[in-house]
């Protein structure tokens, strides 16, 4: 791996497009260590000027005709059909049918940037880049990697985590995925385990990659407080010993915390700034917080280290990572980035949040009543949740997939099989009257397959 002026030397003789080159050498002259964590499309990725760039300035200049733009106009509006502009009640056809940004709509970028600040007190202060939007947060983590991952790079990943990022990042990336035991013998988050497994990588890698997941996506578990300000310091303390670290938060389920002692905040404000050898990622977005599933609008926010003007630096992070969503999926859907916007802005916005909070809690709070009883006792039991949409129980006899198709074929009960001996149960789309009920059926259909 190259570094410093002989990194830039090297991307020169590739004949890379000096727009990448730019950006680079801004990259270079601010962090060299950011340089060398991306991976080889990282290091070439560049926002096109071209027509986006003649486009935008010919809406500044072109007072009598322009015949740039890649939408078709009538009578000097934007052309549409009448039968989808019905369906959108009082939003107008510039807000939902043009192409946006690349980057997203700026309104928007800059709410949920303010957002963040609201809802991370440890990012009081610090610099923090302007938010990208996504696709949905699949599509962010997609992007990360195709910035940061290399074929056969290491990405650290829980025991039980979410089956996408196989698909993303091992079948699609080539990366290799190394676990650890999420949860330790008196059920709270393996710390033991991380640092072994973070120590053990960085001793044979020179960049590792580490994927942060709170609330955690099967189980429901977010950490506490002490937990997570040891992970942001075993990231750090891994940093300055000379290991590169991309330390990825996805935040998928953030702000659904359901007891006083869990982390109210994302890890990424503990680790935004920390050093030169990391690079703290906030995947996060409207998808759950907003309960916004199918409008797919996410964002990728950096919180990096660097030397000089910080605002041209992020700018140009900012620029690698438009670049990768310009070539890969041209923008995220202007309509879906709206209806958020106009949602975060509206004065109902907090008391909206606010109520669907409380169903969720007590929803997961009669979970949590309702698997107490020692009647489950023989047939699972529950691992550790406090967050999100999800729990997940260890059978302990019957196997998961057996016990599925079972429930559906006999209750007409739906659940997830993780592996040999684990179901996750989505309380999140439960009424609280139903948790009994669901819990009892899997206990009878354990009791069927054993007998």
């Amino acid at each position: 791996m190259f570094s410093g002026i002989n990194t830039i030397n090297n991307l020169r003789e590739t004949h890379m497009n000096p727009l990448a080159l730019q950006l680079n050498e801004v990259i270079e002259k601010g962090n060299p260590h950011v340089m060398d964590m991306l991976s080889e499309i990282g290091k070439k990725i560049f926002f096109p000027k071209g027509i986006l760039s003649q486009s935008a300035e010919a809406r500044e200049k072109a007072f009598k005709l322009n015949a740039t733009i890649g939408i078709a106009t009538e009578k000097g509006k934007i052309m549409c059909f009448p039968s989808v502009m019905n369906q959108l009640g009082g939003v107008k056809p510039e807000e939902a049918l043009t192409y946006a940004s690349s980057f997203g709509l700026m309104d928007l970028r800059k709410t949920w940037k303010e957002y963040m600040f609201k809802k991370n007190p440890s990012l009081s202060g610090k610099n923090i880049s302007l938010p990208i939007v996504a696709s949905g947060i699949t599509h962010a983590i997609s992007i990360m990697g195709d910035m940061f991952i290399n074929p056969g790079d290491v990405v650290i990943v829980p025991d039980m985590m979410w089956g996408n990022y196989n698909m993303i990042l091992a079948t699609r990336k080539n990366a290799r995925l190394s676990s650890y035991p999420l949860f330790n013998e008196n059920g709270g988050y393996n710390i033991e385990a991380f640092e072994a497994k973070v120590k053990e990588e960085a001793s044979k890698n020179s960049k590792i990659v580490v994927i942060l997941n709170f609330p955690n996506n099967p189980t429901g578990y977010a950490v506490s407080k002490a937990e997570g300000a040891r992970i942001a310091e075993i990231l750090t303390e891994t940093a300055k010993s000379g290991t590169n670290v991309i330390a990825v938060c996805d935040d998928a389920y953030f702000g659904l915390y359901y007891e006083e002692e869990t982390m109210k905040e994302s890890i990424f404000g503990l680790m935004a700034g920390a050093h030169e050898r990391l690079i703290p990622m906030k995947l996060d977005g409207a998808t759950k917080e907003n309960y916004v599933w199918g409008l797919r609008v996410a964002f990728i926010t950096y919180g990096l280290k660097a030397a000089g003007d910080m605002d041209d630096f992020n700018d140009a992070v900012e620029r690698k990572t438009a670049g990768c969503i310009r070539g890969n999926i041209s923008n995220a859907p202007h309509l879906s980035q709206t209806i958020v916007l106009k949602s975060m802005q509206d004065k109902a916005f907090e008391k909206e949040a606010a109520e669907k909070f409380e169903i969720l809690k007590k929803r997961a709070n009669r979970v949590k009543e309702v698997i107490k009883n020692p009647k489950y006792e023989k047939a699972f039991t529950p691992y550790p949740f406090n967050s999100g949409y999800f729990m997940c129980v260890q059978l302990k006899e019957a196997n998961a997939e057996k016990l599925r198709v079972h429930l559906l074929e006999k209750y007409g009960v739906g659940v997830i099989a993780l592996g040999e001996k684990n179901i996750r149960v989505a309380f999140s789309c439960l009424e609280e009257e139903d948790i009994q009920t669901l819990f009892d059926c899997i206990l009878d259909a354990a009791n069927d397959l054993s007998s």
